[in-house]
């Protein structure tokens, strides 16, 4: 009999820590804007929060996974983007590349290194391309501040012939002066800036 006790207690702790993972990976509706739907979450132990775009693009997931994907053709990236160098680049495979924002007075400028990761699921038509921060590769300056703790991932998933379901998932913490409130308003954008960039140029007539 206490065999059985002791089995269902541990069947009852478990479903209490599944429940409070899956509640605190739960996202947060926050709005919508150009057919892009936006959410955020608190990442556990940080201040900041996550981000995630939602949309659907009238273009097939190989022309959209291809567009996201060549790190040079850059036009459609953020417009505070003032310097883009390739460190190295395999097509549908790997990529690495340095960033440098442009950001307002008084805040210093953000650089960032990353490194890119491909996988494209034969069976599902299912691409993803991860960045991670890339250390280590071009030093640190002194009129800038690194940012360390990033990461993206767009996942281009087929939704029809011609369509496509696009998700961009990611965070960052800017790091140095800004207040987390700015930074937690300023991600917001981020995503819709990123998705509209690919749907403004795949989707003009």
């Amino acid at each position: 009999m206490r065999q059985y006790q002791f089995f269902f207690i541990l069947i009852f702790i478990f479903t209490l820590i599944l429940s409070f993972s899956m509640a605190a990976q739960s996202w947060n509706f926050i709005k919508e804007k150009d057919g892009i739907k936006i959410y955020t979450h608190k990442e556990a132990g940080k201040s900041l929060e996550s981000y995630k775009g939602v949309a659907d693009i009238n273009a097939p997931a190989d022309k959209v996974f291809a567009m996201i994907e060549d790190v040079n053709n850059t036009d459609w990236w953020d417009k505070n983007l003032t310097e883009i160098k390739v460190l190295f680049y395999e097509k549908y495979k790997r990529a690495q590349y340095y960033l440098v924002y442009d950001l307002p007075w008084p805040v210093n400028d953000r650089d960032l290194c990353v490194d890119v990761t491909v996988t494209i699921n034969q069976v599902t038509g299912e691409r993803k391309i991860t960045a991670v921060p890339l250390p280590g590769v071009i030093p640190e300056r002194n009129d800038m501040v690194r940012i360390k703790d990033y990461q993206q991932t767009w996942t281009v998933m087929p939704a029809g012939k011609e369509m496509s379901h696009v998700i961009l998932e990611g965070f960052v913490d800017p790091a140095g002066n800004i207040p987390d409130w700015i930074s937690n308003m300023l991600i917001i954008d981020s995503p819709i800036n990123a998705i509209s960039g690919v749907k403004k140029k795949l989707e003009k007539k």
